[in-house]
């Protein structure tokens, strides 16, 4: 009777090193790096970086520490450049995707410095650390969603740096709303745990499974409400604007706020649609803003049919983003769309006249 229970103990412990060893070795682990040829380019110039566009560079610290040549060059910048926001409008993939320039090294996880007091409370010196090792030259990039709208963040960033430079991207703001629903209900209770001396969760990302939390059914004693119930206020019938996921979408109101600290030419606000749709055009404006020469072509994105959205490619590497991404949405009463559309038309217009782009949301 106890050799079954040890079996199926063993199966469990067997998948679960199975899939930490699947995590572990990633992708951003494997990519070759290729000698440095020249010099950075003197301050205020486009940044031209001497590395194929077709070659990864994830492995930065691990390809140049096999050189001795190079190991001197190798420094933790702080970023030149930070995606402040906006959450669920396309942050990981636009990092992701600035992340197939040369020149353009990315923090992989979100930092959360400026808006997390006891980070803040470490200080820079806990910040640097936190960044990829880079060569001279290269632009540190990080992303913290969170940074938009939270109102310490601004005046933070400010005294750290008042000449940085900003992005934003955006998305059609009902749509986002719903989007930010479905990453808080989905990502709140899909796990499957096993137990050994220790709790490991490894997440499960089944369709069936997102629609039947989406739905509102019942797992695990929990309840969830649906996205008509949050976002629209039950006593007034009115557009409940407590409600985080609502609030976050009135760009405009947030923008205003960053620019009591930074001038207007500092941002760049991407079109997270159009990202999705076609996003070249969108990453060659970025290049602009940041002052580097075109380095992402065609060649490094393909359309994914089964994901529904571009990967990336980058010399015989492919990569999509995680399966998390690009969640099912949860049918909507189409009375309470039109009243949330209605509702952030005026801050979409505010919005325009601001940054001086007009993404049709009208």
């Amino acid at each position: 009777m106890l050799f079954p229970q040890l079996a199926v103990l063993l199966s469990l412990v067997l998948v679960t090193l199975l899939y930490l060893l699947t995590r572990s070795v990633h992708l951003d682990r494997l990519q070759p790096m290729c000698p440095v040829r020249s010099r950075p380019p003197p301050a205020g110039d486009r940044v031209q970086f001497p590395f194929h566009p077709l070659q990864f560079k994830r492995g930065l610290l691990h390809e140049l520490r096999r050189s001795n040549t190079t190991r001197g060059h190798l420094i933790q910048q702080l970023p030149r450049a930070i995606i402040i926001g906006v959450r669920k409008g396309g942050t990981r993939a636009l990092l992701e995707m600035l992340n197939l320039h040369p020149a353009v090294v990315k923090a992989s996880q979100e930092v959360h410095f400026f808006d997390s007091d006891h980070n803040y409370g470490r200080g820079v010196a806990w910040y640097r650390r936190r960044m990829p090792f880079s060569l001279p030259g290269q632009i540190t990039i990080e992303k913290s969603p969170a940074y938009f709208v939270t109102e310490k963040v601004p005046e933070r960033i400010f005294r750290l740096s008042s000449s940085i430079k900003l992005l934003v991207i955006v998305r059609e703001p009902t749509t986002r709303a719903i989007s930010d629903y479905t990453q808080v209900v989905v990502d709140s209770d899909l796990c499957v745990c096993c137990v050994l001396s220790v709790l490991v969760c490894v997440r499960v990302s089944v369709i069936q499974r997102e629609l039947e939390v989406l739905e509102g059914k019942e797992r695990k004693n929990k309840t969830y409400h649906s996205f008509e119930m949050l976002a629209i206020d039950s006593s007034t019938r009115e557009v409940n604007t407590k409600y985080k996921a609502v609030r976050t979408s009135i760009y405009a109101k947030h923008l205003e706020h960053w620019l009591e600290f930074f001038p207007v030419q500092q941002f760049h606000v991407v079109d997270g649609d159009r990202l999705i749709s076609d996003p070249l055009p969108e990453l060659r404006q970025v290049e602009r803003f940041l002052n580097l020469t075109p380095g992402i072509n065609r060649d490094n994105l393909y359309f994914n049919s089964t994901r529904g959205f571009y990967c990336l490619r980058l010399s015989r590497f492919r990569k999509c983003l995680a399966g998390s991404k690009g969640r099912i949405h949860p049918d909507v009463d189409p009375a309470v769309l039109d009243k949330l559309r209605h509702f952030y038309r005026p801050y979409n217009q505010k919005f325009y006249q601001i940054t001086g782009r007009n993404f049709s949301w009208l």
